[in-house]
């Protein structure tokens, strides 16, 4: 099964994730099919903290993929965000 999840890049205390669709079974930061945006937790601007390929996410998303927890909610959270500010 496909999963949307984010593997850890950066330095360490100062973590950056990249969102990617992975094989289920491969490992945090194991080898991915393919990169659908960025996280960064730290980044002072809203619209720079979480940048993704919304029409590959929908793809994959339509392929059956599921979403980690985590990108669950940043999903949710960038769509009320889009919604507000409509």
């Amino acid at each position: 099964m496909v999963r949307i999840r984010m593997k850890r890049m950066g330095r360490r205390h100062a973590p950056t994730y990249r969102v990617a669709a992975v094989d289920g079974r491969a490992t945090r930061d194991g080898r991915v099919i393919e990169e659908l945006g960025h996280y960064n937790p730290s980044a002072k601007n809203e619209a720079q903290r979480f940048v993704i390929n919304a029409e590959r996410i929908a793809y994959w998303l339509s392929k059956g993929a599921q979403p980690s927890d985590t990108v669950r909610t940043l999903l949710k959270a960038m769509d009320k965000a889009k919604a507000a500010v409509k």
